[in-house]
């Protein structure tokens, strides 16, 4: 098959040849990429009349392009169907592996802030303090705004009690040591003893709830994000007091930030070490 295939020429109505692309477009390629992409969570076993379908070509050229993948390895095929096989996961690898964690977490910060209609957030910890990396918000909740790069102190935030909790206890010890914790609203826990076991909480729990410690007025709800088992990150979603109660925070929320942080997690599992922000 050469470069500039014209099998089936009018089998597509639209997709990228219909765009009128310049000399140096590759139809084929074009179209053996529409094959894969014809494979979905709904339809992941198709038959060549599925394929043909659902990429508009002739079962005669779907039937070149799905036997080609399958002598490359990337479609696999039992006589009667066809599916996609774990190799072709290596075609976007190479783009995961260079994505930093903002990078990451963002479409899935998106995702949850549209799903529970609440400003999303994601830091990591740095001495202290948490450092924002990523944030979708979806309203002004508190007086100061946050931005990438804002700081707050980490035994105020739910952030930072998932983050802190994520340490292994020599390193949490001489942090909380370190810090002298002030009362930034009336609700801040400042006692570290009281501090110690909240962390303790969150590590066993897998999330944390705060309620007013950091700004009167705010409650937010933080899970830890892992890379290989480790944490490495935290993602939050942040409320006003007028918008959820705790206890919806905590039924409603947790479940749903939870699942984001995890699938967070999941991708940050096939980036390069060392890409974290």
């Amino acid at each position: 098959m050469s470069d500039t295939d014209t099998a089936g020429t009018a089998d597509r109505a639209g997709g990228p040849s219909a765009r009128a692309p310049g000399e140096q477009y590759v139809q084929s390629l074009a179209r053996g990429l529409e094959v894969i992409k014809a494979f979905t969570a709904d339809l992941p076993v198709q038959t060549l009349s599925d394929v043909a379908r659902g990429t508009g070509l002739t079962r005669a050229t779907a039937r070149r392009f799905l036997l080609t993948l399958v002598e490359l390895g990337y479609v696999r095929t039992d006589g009667k169907g066809f599916s996609l096989t774990p190799r072709v996961l290596e075609l976007g690898f190479g783009y995961l592996s260079a994505l930093t964690l903002p990078e990451v977490a963002q479409p899935h910060l998106e995702r949850l802030a549209h799903e529970l209609g609440e400003s999303t957030s994601a830091s990591v910890l740095d001495g202290g303090d948490i450092v924002y990396v990523a944030r979708v918000p979806v309203r002004r909740i508190m007086a100061v705004a946050i931005t990438v790069g804002t700081r707050f102190p980490a035994y105020a935030t739910s952030m930072g009690r998932v983050l802190l909790a994520g340490l292994p206890e020599p390193e949490l010890d001489r942090l909380l040591d370190a810090v002298d914790p002030v009362g930034l609203t009336p609700r801040t826990l400042t006692d570290r003893e009281v501090l110690r076991a909240e962390i303790a909480a969150a590590r066993e729990r897998g999330w944390v709830a705060v309620d007013q410690e950091l700004e009167v007025g705010l409650r937010s709800i933080a899970a830890p994000v892992r890379r290989h088992g480790r944490v490495v990150a935290a993602i939050n979603v942040s409320t006003t007091v007028s918008a959820a109660s705790i206890e919806r925070i905590q039924a409603d929320f947790a479940p749903a930030l939870v699942a984001a942080a995890e699938a967070i997690g999941a991708d940050l599992d096939l980036t390069r070490p060392g890409r974290r922000g």
